[in-house]
């Protein structure tokens, strides 16, 4: 690859793996990507700068590669990442400010979940609940399954919305105490949803 080719640069959206929301916009050459695929985090080419930089090389808060594909005409990149901290230099979650992220609230509860594993407060439910250990979780997902079912018996839209959301808060508390990541859930209904 001839020199002009190497400092020729390419936007690449960066985009949460997990949740799917854009986290910003920077611009690679052909070694920020060969490094990025090396490493399996983010490089940039910064235009300012004159040079390459790691996402997070200051902050710590690098940017984890799970996938890099080009556009239709090879014009534009779209890094799908796993981001440690805030993607923004500002401290943000993402650089599109005012970014609607509650639909992709799952990921942060399941992170929350975590970290009341990790953290063991003796005043929050869900560490409680963790550190009783599976027997007591699978009792609470019994029961709420059951209140889900009646609710759903009912006309009360609220109430549903109530116990399925009781119901999923209990079945990603099972998935942390077994050690099961949320991906291998969805790996297995696409795999379902490709065998039909």
């Amino acid at each position: 690859m001839s020199e002009d080719n190497n400092l020729k640069l390419i936007p690449a959206i960066i985009q949460d793996h997990r949740t799917l929301n854009v986290l910003m916009l920077g611009y690679m050459n052909q070694e920020s990507i060969d490094l990025t695929l090396k490493t399996k985090k983010v490089w940039f080419y910064s235009r300012s700068r004159n040079k390459l930089w790691q996402k997070g090389e200051t902050s710590g808060n690098f940017l984890n590669l799970k996938q890099l594909v080009y556009d239709c005409d090879k014009d534009a990149i779209l890094v799908k990442a796993i981001p440690d901290g805030p993607t923004c230099h500002n401290g943000t979650y993402s650089c599109f400010e005012g970014l609607d992220t509650n639909h992709n609230f799952l990921y942060q509860l399941i992170n929350i979940i975590n970290q009341r594993n990790t953290d063991s407060k003796k005043d929050s439910y869900t560490s409680n609940l963790l550190h009783d250990g599976i027997p007591k979780i699978a009792q609470k997902i019994v029961e709420e399954a059951g209140e889900l079912s009646i609710a759903s018996l009912g006309d009360d839209k609220k109430e549903v919305i109530y116990e399925f959301a009781d119901l999923l808060f209990h079945m990603l508390v099972l998935l942390e105490k077994t050690e099961i990541n949320i991906e291998e859930i969805w790996s297995e209904l696409a795999s379902r949803n490709n065998e039909k």
